[in-house]
């Protein structure tokens, strides 16, 4: 049982991913709204970048209209 929970725990760009699609933004629109490169949205979102920065990660979060905490407890 405990494998299972495991399986289901998202990444933060799975939850990016998500937000982003709720929002109905493209990736291009999120990072001018968030001021990181488009590049970098992209990496985040398919687990390349898997440990991004606070501060990467609270320009997202503002970008999206969100809180951080939001972000973070997403599910």
């Amino acid at each position: 049982m405990e494998e299972k929970k495991m399986n289901q725990v998202k990444t933060i760009g799975q939850k990016i991913k998500n937000w982003r699609k709720k929002k109905d933004l493209t990736q291009d629109a999120l990072a001018k709204k968030a001021d990181i490169p488009y590049t970098t949205l992209a990496k985040i979102e398919s687990d390349v970048i898997q440990n991004p920065s606070l501060q990467t990660i609270t320009k997202i979060a503002d970008g999206l209209d969100i809180t951080l905490d939001d972000l973070i407890r997403a599910k």
